[in-house]
């Protein structure tokens, strides 16, 4: 089990719900009960999706009906200010997305992963990366 709390963003279409857009699909087994799962365990979820305007707001909704507020959408931290004409990184330690090489997990195998068998590494022990010229 994670012991550190982790910064998660998460894609919606294809990832939370089956990929409908620009209507919403059915939600994909067990994705809303591993995210909850995540927030009872103190991780910080953020929704990280091209979505923006109105298909955004329902996405949104849509996830608050099944349990989940983010923390942040479409930003690092809630008080974040960018100029919404460009795509940009989220800061974040983990990415579920739909779009990973080899696919998306199942979330039972994500849900193993990040909360049940401890198998990603501590914050606290994790090595920093050196940089393309440090010695």
């Amino acid at each position: 089990m994670l012991t550190d709390t982790y910064t998660i963003a998460v894609d919606f279409d294809g990832t939370i719900v089956e990929d409908e857009f620009p209507r919403i699909g059915k939600p994909i087994i067990f994705a809303f009960d591993t995210l909850k799962k995540l927030q009872e365990n103190g991780h910080r979820l953020i929704l990280w999706t091209y979505r923006d305007g109105k298909r955004l707001q329902e996405a949104v909704d849509f996830c608050r009906q099944h349990g989940i507020t983010f923390y942040a959408v479409n930003r690092s931290f809630p008080e974040e200010e960018y100029d919404t004409k460009y795509s940009r990184k989220i800061n974040a330690d983990y990415f579920i997305d739909d779009r990973n090489i080899g696919g998306l997990m199942s979330w039972g195998e994500i849900y193993q992963l990040l909360v049940a068998d401890g198998s990603l590494p501590s914050k606290t022990n994790k090595k920093r990366k050196k940089g393309w010229f440090s010695f």
